[in-house]
């Protein structure tokens, strides 16, 4: 059965998107995006982690993605897939 999960995605983009196009012409934008967080330990201790995404929209949504998105801006709320 195939469903369809949400996750948020609150990061930097780590590139400008990459546009390109199937042989059946359909658009695919591909970027990264870095997420960070930062905690206290509990000895006291700043602690800070990145990680980073490969993130790919395709059609409609892969166009939007490659005229509003560029590298250093904010990306939020990626549909994502999971078959």
């Amino acid at each position: 059965m195939r469903s369809i999960n949400k996750v948020i995605l609150v990061g930097n983009l780590t590139r400008d998107p990459e546009t390109r196009r199937t042989l059946s012409g359909q658009n695919i934008t591909s970027f990264g995006i870095a997420t960070n967080r930062e905690w206290m330990t509990k000895d006291g201790r700043h602690e800070k982690s990145s990680e980073f995404h490969e993130t790919v929209c395709w059609g409609g949504l892969a166009e939007i993605a490659a005229k509003l998105l560029k590298k250093g801006k904010v990306f939020v709320d990626v549909p994502v897939h999971y078959h």
